[in-house]
């Protein structure tokens, strides 16, 4: 089948093991469903797997690939929930320990065909396309757990959402303001201002500035560079969600005589459950809401998807079709 996978592990060069090519095809075990795949998106998580992150060398090689959506083999339209839990675990799948992702030990989806166990598979909302569809199972999962299950927002709260243009952060405007919240976002380039108070946000920023107003919690995925300004936005009693932190996890100074004085909270969050992403199709289809796309391609020019995603180039998600 055809397939975008990972030949070597580069951590400083990592498109330099991306290979667009054939690979055999998948073969489900007993519990597992053979998907169609029509539509996968692209993520950072596929950049950190060509540098290794998650991804030892005995594995390779790798199909990448946490998010698709396609056919399954009855044909229905569904999409692939990329978090895949041991089989004898109960409750929320994100707490369990041996829990992987689709392309870690699992070949991923963007290929031809990909298999999942058959209790990752969501109907596919009739309102989506296909693309739209695959943008839901990390980037927009992982906002709408960062919102509702981790930040315990409700509507008329504050949020700030740091860094926005990618495909987490853009989801995470775009859920904040249907879901009835005051949203302010920060980014270093004008342009992606701009077009994040299309998207949703009441107002935006460049990183640092000082806010109208100190809001209920911060969406932090940046780390290093604007950790002492997600703080001192933060009412007291306030939270900052940390899914993230391209700019470095290690901030010159941690601030942690704001965060017992003033009360705050610092919660993590990883991905979603199955459930929350039922609750998350559920949502967009009562709101209308739809994802943010970059730029769709097929499947065969995913390497300058790649490089796009890489250099930051990219507001929303990049999606490959076949």
């Amino acid at each position: 089948m055809f397939a975008v996978y990972a030949d070597s592990i580069d951590r400083h060069d990592p498109l330099s093991g991306l290979v667009i090519g054939e690979r055999p095809d998948p073969q489900p075990q007993s519990g597992w469903a053979k998907v169609t795949v029509k539509a996968a998106a692209l993520n950072q998580h596929d950049i950190w797997s060509l540098r290794g992150v998650g991804l030892p060398t005995e594995r390779l090689p790798m199909v990448l690939g946490c998010d698709a959506a396609g056919l399954d083999e009855e044909g229905r339209p569904v999409a692939v929930h990329a978090v895949i839990s041991d089989p004898s675990w109960r409750g929320d799948e994100t707490l369990d320990p041996k829990r992987t992702l689709l392309s870690e030990l699992h070949q991923g989806t963007f290929a031809e065909t990909v298999v999942v166990p058959r209790r990752n598979l969501v109907p596919k909302p009739e309102s989506m396309s296909f693309e739209e569809a695959a943008c839901l199972p990390t980037a927009w999962l992982t906002a709408y757990r960062m919102l509702f299950a981790q930040g315990r927002l409700k509507p008329g709260d504050a949020v700030l959402v740091q860094g926005a243009g990618g495909g987490v952060s853009t989801a995470l405007v775009s859920l904040a303001r249907c879901a009835g919240l005051r949203v302010y976002a920060t980014s270093r380039d004008e342009a992606k201002r701009r077009r994040v108070v299309e998207i949703g946000a009441h107002e935006a920023f460049e990183p640092g500035a000082r806010l109208p107003q100190r809001v209920d919690a911060v969406m932090e995925t940046v780390g290093a560079a604007t950790w002492g300004h997600s703080l001192r936005s933060l009412r007291p009693g306030g939270t900052v969600v940390l899914a993230g932190a391209t700019s470095g996890s290690a901030p010159d100074n941690a601030e942690l005589n704001r965060i017992f004085f003033l009360q705050l909270r610092v919660q993590g969050s990883t991905m979603g459950t199955l459930d929350e992403l039922r609750e998350l199709v559920n949502l967009l289809e009562l709101t209308g809401t739809k994802p943010v796309i970059d730029t769709v391609l097929p499947m065969d020019q995913a390497r300058s998807g790649f490089e796009a995603l890489l250099h930051g180039d990219v507001f929303g998600k990049v999606v490959f079709t076949l």
